[in-house]
């Protein structure tokens, strides 16, 4: 029997094994988890142990069907209440932003560059979009925890600006490449229908195709094992028939599984934890294969071009293209800055500029290094730094509530119920005498290997494990019945401000005691309504509405979004950068990572 099987399936298992031992190292110290991924493939590579992997077609099959079950996974992980929330903001980042981007980075690539005028866009178009692999894994896999409007921005974003990228990768290298003469109204023309025809049957395919796979698992009683591989086929199926139609097929996956993610699937739980897992490999396989398809010996000879590049995409083109884009949206300084600063470059950069190897284009090889060395660049200086930067700019959100043990099960006949396993923690609210509401159904409680029900258990103490049976969309408030108590420390309490205000007390309270200005409709309204409307209409544990010399923050929400306790500062917590719209990248940097000899940001 060939030996060659087994040869490539102990390399390549060794590697991936590597790869997920590796994460131990990069959750201990920080470091960007994918960067040590794609720091594997090259140690691996020709340059490194020497193995040779110069397909540049199978890379790309490789790279797309990973990136398809990440963007799966990403649309099945966001809530259509996020969606709502960030979508004008996050699609105008992935549309105009993306275009925006890629002619900065475009302009800046000519003049430094031998490229002409179409290469150095082309260069540009692969770096146009974020990385969803990146972010996500930086805001969820991370636990940096900032507003809620931020980072729902960020994470739709990132998962829709791929096919935009994609398309106009894919039409400059068939421009390129065909060597035809430019025409500019023909060119605009065919440019503009290609991207409608792309995006509208990404689109209707993505809908129908997310309807289809939550039907089909209500319609079909499959057995749990194969319920997860069923949903993860026909994810590719939609990917696959979307793009077989002329569409984009990654716009049809992120929207099929923002459909199928929202709806009220059965076996949720399990098919989380599944695509948990299937993710986890898609990214450890994309980044491996992507470092060993590339040779570091060659990076020498264009390494200076390269950094600058990277260089101005981050600290330039990125943080202008955000300004210039949210500009209609109300954003704080400081969370533009942090939006931009999170713009991560990855997998999706390099896969995209395998495509012009493909098709063969002379400067083919310099590009995808150039690229390759940009991803690097972000990912050592952004991703590193997300977490600092996030708490320097005080975005970070105290937690709240402490430790939770709970665990979900889904019980076989139970459509739309789950059974939660809850232990008791000492001194949250429920150990102190605090009743569980009606509409949770108690109906076991273990206490000391002694199994009882809940009406004869009598008062609950620390330890006990109490099984409750509730809808499948239950409220959040069990969660933080059943917590410990959060451990503020002092600069959390100076987060939510010097003291409380009542919500339901008229705003004009606020301009008699502090003359912020508002104006007569404003001082008609509650603080909560005032509040809620100077957010743009919703508001989210965290957010701050700054008012004149003070500043409005909302400590917490009920499970109806309404405010049920807002605090007031009446100066910007110590840890703040304020961050001017207008700054240069020097300006920034200096801002950013500088402190005063007193100790507070410079």
């Amino acid at each position: 029997m060939d030996q060659g099987i087994y040869l490539i399936t102990l390399v390549g298992t060794a590697l991936v094994l590597f790869a997920a031992f590796s994460s131990l190292i990069a959750f201990r110290f920080g470091a960007p988890l994918l960067l040590i991924f794609l720091g594997i493939g090259l140690a691996a590579g020709t340059d490194g142990l020497g193995l040779d992997f110069d397909n540049a077609a199978l890379a790309y099959f490789i790279g797309s069907l990973a990136l398809a079950v990440i963007l799966f996974d990403s649309g099945f992980g966001t809530s259509f209440s996020s969606f709502r929330q960030a979508a004008a903001p996050a699609l105008v980042l992935a549309t105009i932003g993306v275009v925006m981007t890629a002619g900065l980075v475009g302009v800046a690539t000519y003049y430094v560059t031998d490229f002409t005028w179409l290469e150095a866009f082309l260069l540009g178009a692969t770096v146009a979009s974020t990385d969803a692999a990146a972010v996500f894994f930086l805001l969820r896999v991370g636990n940096i925890s900032v507003r809620e409007r931020v980072r729902s921005t960020l994470e739709v974003e990132s998962g829709s600006n791929d096919p935009i990228a994609i398309f106009l990768t894919l039409s400059l290298v068939s421009l390129i490449s065909s060597g035809e003469a430019l025409q500019a109204d023909t060119l605009a023309t065919d440019i503009a229908l290609g991207f409608l025809q792309q995006m509208g049957i990404g689109l209707v395919a993505g809908v129908l195709g997310g309807y289809a796979i939550v039907r089909l698992v209500m319609w079909l009683k499959l057995e749990q094992g194969l319920l997860p591989i069923f949903v993860l086929a026909l994810s590719l199926l939609v990917f696959a028939l979307a793009g077989a139609m002329g569409g984009s097929g990654f716009l049809a996956v992120y929207v099929a599984g923002l459909i199928a993610g929202s709806a009220r699937l059965r076996s949720t739980a399990l098919l989380k934890r599944f695509q948990d897992g299937v993710t986890w490999l898609a990214q450890i396989i994309m980044f491996l294969v992507l470092g060993l398809f590339a040779t570091p010996s060659q990076f020498a000879a264009i390494a200076l071009p390269a950094l600058f590049i990277g260089l101005f995409l981050i600290f330039v083109a990125r943080p202008l293209a955000v300004m210039l884009c949210l500009l209609p949206f109300r954003f704080a300084p400081a969370e533009n800055a942090f939006i931009s600063w999170v713009g991560l470059r990855g997998a999706v950069s390099i896969l995209l500029a395998i495509t012009p190897l493909i098709d063969g284009l002379e400067n083919g090889r310099p590009l995808f290094n150039i690229v390759f060395i940009i991803v690097l660049v972000s990912l050592v200086v952004q991703g590193w730094s997300v977490g600092p930067l996030a708490r320097r700019l005080a975005l970070t959100l105290p937690p709240r509530m402490g430790p939770l043990n709970k665990v979900e099960l889904e019980l076989p006949g139970s459509a739309r119920h789950e059974l939660l396993a809850y232990r008791v923690v000492a001194g949250s609210p429920v150990e102190r005498g605090q009743r569980i509401p009606r509409w949770a159904k108690p109906s076991l409680v273990v206490r000391d290997g002694r199994s009882m029900t809940y009406q004869y258990a009598g008062r609950l103490s620390a330890g006990d494990h109490v099984y409750i049976f509730v809808p499948d969309r239950y409220p959040r408030l069990l969660d933080r019945l059943f917590a410990s108590p959060v451990a503020m420390d002092p600069e959390d309490a100076e987060f939510f401000g010097a003291f409380a205000v009542d919500p339901d007390r008229p705003a004009s309270d606020i301009e008699a005691a502090y003359a912020p200005g508002l104006s007569e409709e404003e001082q008609q309204m509650t603080i909560a309504d005032l509040v809620r409307g100077r957010l743009g209409g919703r508001a989210e544990y965290g957010d701050r509405a700054t008012l004149g010399s003070i500043e409005l923050i909302v400590r917490d929400v009920d499970e109806d979004g309404k405010i049920t306790a807002i605090g007031l500062s009446l100066e910007p917590p110590a840890s703040t950068v304020r961050v001017p719209m207008f700054l240069s990248p020097g300006d920034l940097l200096r801002r950013l990572f500088r402190r005063g000899t007193n100790g507070t940001p410079g």
